[in-house]
Parts: structure tokens; C-alpha cells; sequence
């Protein structure tokens, strides 16, 4: 199963940067774990990558044609909060980082941190000079999501689509030895 949870917290909501900067996303965890995942979720490729996993002891994995030199898990000390550092920033980079974590079979996950990278950033409307606020551009609450039409929003089928493949994942050993005992017994049968 999957949960949108109380366990760990990601921030920011949204980051709107330009095209070179670097950036850094937060994901602070409330209970014990072998480590984080980073996810992407890019609408325009309609695709969800694995980035990195990041383990307890700071040893990183990462996913395939991932660059080790734009991607970066820091942790801190007290091992509850971690950070992914991404540098280098294209538009190409634009999508929806999910932190998450595996606790007893199921798969925890952030609620995403929307990140857009833009050649230029867009000039305010005023000339006068005004405080910038940390708060994020644009939020989008759960049930404004979850209204969008169509019967599965992003919130819903994501974390679907990322069970289905751990789950296809965990049945690679067993289709292995149950072709490795299937040879054997052709080879018995044969030899005799």
C-alpha cells in the first residue's frame, strides 16, 4: 500500500528557479528507516523515474542514466532529515520530486515538492521594490487535485504505478528460481 503520510515531511511545496542555479529539496522523517528514495514525476513525459536511494550509512544507488554529479542525498546527523541537491538546473529537470521511504511492505511517500526551471525568471508588475515571500507560488491542496477531471488524478495513480513496479521488481528472483528448477528438472528427466 501506499500512504501520503504524517511520518515524513517534504518542503517546499514549489520552486521556480533559473536554468544553471542549483536547488534543494527537504524531507524530514518521524520513524526509523533503511534510508530514502527520490522519485520524479515529469507530466510532460508522463513518466516516473527512481533517482537515487540513499541508505542509513549515506551509501547512495542510483537509478539508470541518472548523473551522480546532478544529484546529490545529503543527510543530517540525527539521520531524520535529508536533503536532494540537484545542480546544474534545465528545464528538462522540471517535474514533481517525491521523497519516500519503505516502512513493514509499504512504500511512504512525500507530498511532492513541484519544481520549474525557466530561462528567465518573470519580472514583477510593480516597479516599486517589495519584500519576496517564502511562500510558495502556487499551492494546490489535495481535494483541488483530487476534483481534476477524470477518474484518477496524479495523487491517486502514481503511487499505484510506483507499487506495481516494486511489486514486479520482487517477483524477478522467484521467476528466476522457478526457471532455474523447471532446467533441472528437464535435465533429470532427459538424462534418464
Amino acid at each position: 500500500g501506499f500512504y501520503a503520510n504524517l511520518l515524513l515531511t517534504q518542503t517546499p511545496e514549489h520552486i521556480l528557479t533559473q536554468t544553471n542555479n542549483k536547488t534543494e529539496i527537504f524531507c524530514e522523517l518521524k520513524k526509523e528507516h533503511t534510508g530514502v528514495y527520490w522519485y520524479r514525476w515529469s507530466q510532460e513525459r508522463q513518466h516516473f523515474e527512481f533517482l537515487v536511494f540513499s541508505n542509513t550509512l549515506g551509501k547512495a544507488t542510483y537509478g539508470t542514466k541518472v548523473s551522480q554529479d546532478k544529484f546529490r542525498v545529503h543527510e543530517a546527523r540525527s539521520q531524520s532529515s535529508f536533503s536532494l541537491h540537484i545542480s546544474h538546473l534545465h528545464p528538462s529537470d522540471n517535474g514533481t520530486y517525491y521523497c519516500s521511504v519503505s516502512q513493514s511492505s509499504q512504500l511512504l511517500l512525500g507530498s511532492g515538492t513541484r519544481l520549474n526551471v525557466v530561462d528567465a525568471l518573470p519580472l514583477p508588475l510593480k516597479t516599486t521594490q517589495t519584500p519576496v515571500s517564502k511562500k510558495p507560488l502556487q499551492r494546490i491542496t489535495k481535494s483541488k487535485a483530487a476534483s481534476r477531471k477524470g477518474p484518477c488524478s496524479p495523487l491517486v495513480w502514481i503511487p499505484l504505478a510506483v507499487g506495481v513496479l516494486l511489486l514486479l521488481l520482487g517477483l524477478v528472483p522467484t521467476a528466476h528460481r522457478l526457471y532455474r528448477l523447471r532446467r533441472r528438472l528437464w535435465l533429470r528427466i532427459h538424462r534418464q
